[in-house]
């Protein structure tokens, strides 16, 4: 079969792979619409380490093609929607502590599209754990915003919910990409009073608006610090959805004691945390600091989606670069890749007739 990836780091392209076979609880899907994703470019760049002949893409709505024995809910023909995290749920480590984000013997291990196995931009691709890790698209709800629910709208809510945003609180998010722009949605939902989004980027700026944004604060109008803490002062939540190492410490100085930093951005390897410790009141400041990534499984994206049918949030919108057809997976990825300024998300929609 083919599909889109990478040979070896900084080199991507079409590669040819055997058809993956279905274990008793897998399902072997056929995409119908897939979204790169900067994670999906900072893989083929070496950011998650040497990987050689790995079939990329984790954003997916796909039809069923074929089951596994034991896979109960699902049969050939179905259409589904396939979270970007697809979590072992037999593993005690994930029973004990109620998380789907990581096992114990591994960091993010239930992130396996991309980072352990082939991913999505493929004619097939396999998922595990088919049962627990998948959903019908329900009715009601289009293919783009399923897309949008399984990795942008997810871990940009979760943002929101390690920062436990509650009624009136002030929030200020970093970055106003994709996932930026869930977090906004996702404050909104959570009953935030004052959103302050950072960006610049002009469709950015008018979507973080439309999805809940009370103000907008640009680096270059001036130090954001400086800007908030004119505003505002100091905030109750934090939620770093883009930037660099330095954001934490930005985003310490604006913070109040008892107040929570929230992080769902990617760091570079490279990078080191440099906190002066006056910053978090010398250790006795209580802000919280939590970082996580998107959690995966059934029941999670079930919950996002039910948010989308009952009109609460559009995450389609995201969707500003639209492609048709197997062979544009290429043009898409290199788009992702290349980030034009008007780019927030591209989808590719993939007809098998």
């Amino acid at each position: 079969m083919k599909g889109y990836g990478m040979f070896n780091v900084g080199n991507h392209g079409w590669l040819e792979k055997e058809k993956p076979t279905a274990g008793p609880l897998d399902a072997i899907l056929r995409p119908i619409a897939v979204a790169p994703c900067s994670s999906d470019t900072h893989v083929m760049h070496g950011g998650a380490g040497p990987k050689e002949n790995r079939i990329l893409g984790h954003e997916a709505v796909a039809q069923v093609v074929e089951v596994g024995n034991l896979v109960r809910k699902f049969k050939a023909g179905d259409t589904v929607v396939v979270p970007c995290c697809t979590p072992d749920w037999d593993e005690v480590s994930l029973q004990k502590k109620g998380s789907n984000n990581a096992h114990d013997s591994e960091l993010m291990k239930s992130f396996k599209l991309v980072s352990s196995m082939d991913g999505v931009f493929a004619e097939y691709f396999k998922i595990n754990h088919a049962d627990a890790n998948l959903v019908l698209l329900p009715e009601g709800v289009s293919v783009d915003a399923a897309l949008m629910s399984v990795d942008m709208m997810s871990t940009g809510f979760y943002g929101v919910e390690m920062a436990d945003v509650q009624f009136g609180d002030t929030v200020v998010v970093f970055g106003i990409g994709p996932v930026g722009l869930m977090a906004v949605a996702g404050a909104r939902l959570r009953g935030a009073g004052r959103i302050i989004a950072i960006g610049t980027r002009p469709n950015c700026v008018e979507l973080a608006k439309e999805y809940g944004a009370t103000d907008i604060v640009s680096y270059k109008e001036g130090d954001i610090v400086e800007q908030i803490l004119a505003m505002e002062g100091k905030v109750d939540c934090v939620i770093i959805a883009g930037g660099n190492a330095g954001s934490m410490n930005q985003a310490l100085s604006i913070t109040k004691p008892n107040g929570t930093i929230a992080n769902v951005n990617f760091y570079d390897a490279t990078e080191s945390f440099q906190i002066p410790v006056l910053l978090w009141g010398l250790g006795m400041s209580d802000i919280k600091i939590r970082g996580g990534f998107c959690p995966g499984g059934a029941y999670r994206i079930e919950k996002m989606l039910s948010l989308i049918k009952n009109d609460r949030v559009h995450p389609e919108k995201l969707l500003n670069y639209k492609f048709e057809g197997f062979d544009k997976i290429k043009d898409a990825f290199i788009l992702m890749d290349e980030k034009p300024r008007d780019l927030i998300k591209p989808v590719v929609h993939i007809n098998w007739d």
